[in-house]
């Protein structure tokens, strides 16, 4: 764990900063791989994680409840007929990731609920803290799993997803999980979202805004959709790299790259005409099997997503990638082969909560810090189904999804006491 020395007046209750230090360190330490933290979806990592969680929360009285998804609940007691506010986020991470992706958010509400029992405070509306499985893509290909089953969102594609090493199907290991999948599969809604008043995560922010900007932490306007394609396929011809002049190859190779730099001209032309877009190639690869220096590649497999708040961008992006797949097959002779797209919607946070979570910032003496999410989270699933939703970032150096997140615990501190007087002042 990252420890600076400047002393604020957020760290001032040296216990609940150092059970933060201990939890994070011990649950990094449990689930630790060659380098970083794997806590896979619906896999040994994030059991052992959510696991630990739920031993704590028993042996500080919490109440602890399961739904059929296997996401875990944290209350003081249990909640019946009551709306409550609902904060959490996930306990996965991607593969050698780093240990305060979800885990910061999950753990900020946890410590809130102990915070409000060391000192008997009584909230107008109860606190439920929830422990998510299964937000990130990099094991089957599908996000926020754990999220969209409390919802009833979850689809046939997605339980049949695969898994990027065994093949084995995400509805095997969510059943290995102790996961209901005919509730799953009828989706069923595991909770009344009628009683959640509103719902906010906690999270580090994964880009390098707050660093850049000297923000400890920063409220959340929006958060951007995607369009991601795990597997497109471009087929051309192999050969002798020596023997087969240009004009007569179908080099798949040459042909990907020539539809990922089409994109990138796309890409560039909206943000010069001020749209809001990202886009990624981050799996480019020919079978192993088969290449060589001296072979014209037949065959390669490419991931491509695109990211933006609006998603008329998205669906043009779209467009355009099989418009420009077309263009190529035409000039190069190759066929590309593109899987099923899969969409996450881009979310609104609500602005009434935004509001208020800067005030909380600003009583603190902070700025009243915003911007919106270029990375998908959890909160959006529960905008997206209506419920009022809003987020916290916490400045987090060297990125996020590798072993090197730098959250400095003092700025945790900031964003935990940001939630905490948010939902003291709540209604």
């Amino acid at each position: 764990m990252k420890n600076k020395s400047n002393n604020t007046k957020f760290d001032d209750d040296k216990w609940l900063q150092n059970l933060a230090i201990t939890i994070f360190d011990e649950i990094a330490e449990l689930t630790k791989d060659k380098q970083g933290v794997s806590r896979e979806s619906y896999g040994k990592g994030e059991t052992d994680a959510i696991n630990y969680l739920s031993k704590l929360a028993v042996d500080f009285d919490l109440h602890v409840e399961i739904d059929n998804a296997a996401n875990v609940f944290f209350s003081s007691k249990p909640i019946v007929n009551s709306n409550y506010i609902l904060v959490g986020s996930h306990m996965d991470s991607v593969p050698l990731g780093g240990n305060f992706d979800g885990l910061a958010g999950v753990l900020a509400g946890f410590l809130t609920l102990l915070y409000l029992s060391k000192n008997k405070i009584n909230l107008k509306l109860p606190l439920k803290v929830v422990a998510l499985r299964g937000e990130e893509s990099a094991w089957y290909g599908r996000n926020y799993i754990g999220s969209k089953s409390i919802l009833g969102l979850i689809t046939k594609e997605d339980l049949n997803s695969t898994h990027r090493k065994t093949g084995d199907k995400l509805s095997k290991a969510m059943q290995n999980c102790g996961v209901d999948l005919d509730k799953i599969k009828s989706s069923s809604l595991m909770i009344d979202k009628e009683n959640i008043e509103l719902f906010i995560e906690l999270h580090i922010e994964q880009g390098p805004i707050l660093v850049d900007r000297k923000w400890p932490a920063a409220i959340v306007t929006g958060i951007r959709g995607n369009n991601r394609h795990r597997n497109i396929i471009c087929k051309g011809a192999a050969g002798h790299s020596g023997t087969i002049p240009r004009y007569l190859r179908k080099d798949a190779v040459f042909s990907g790259a020539d539809l990922i730099t089409r994109m990138d001209d796309h890409w560039n032309t909206i943000q010069q005409h001020g749209g809001d877009l990202v886009l990624t190639s981050g799996i480019f690869q020919t079978d192993s099997d088969h290449h060589a220096m001296s072979r014209i590649p037949g065959e390669i497999i490419f991931s491509f997503e695109s990211r933006s708040q609006d998603i008329a961008t998205l669906d043009a992006l779209e467009a355009l990638l099989k418009s420009e797949c077309k263009t190529i097959e035409r000039e190069r002779g190759v066929k590309f082969e593109l899987d099923d797209l899969i969409k996450s919607s881009p979310a609104e946070l609500d602005e009434s909560i935004i509001e208020k979570l800067l005030d909380a910032a600003e009583s603190l003496g902070l700025e009243r810090a915003s911007l919106p999410s270029g990375a998908g989270h959890d909160a959006a699933v529960f905008a997206n189904a209506g419920i009022k939703t809003g987020m916290i970032f916490i400045r987090n150096d060297k990125g996020s999804h590798n072993p090197d997140e730098a959250m400095d615990i003092k700025d945790f501190m900031v964003g935990l006491s940001i939630l905490k007087k948010f939902i003291i002042d709540y209604k």
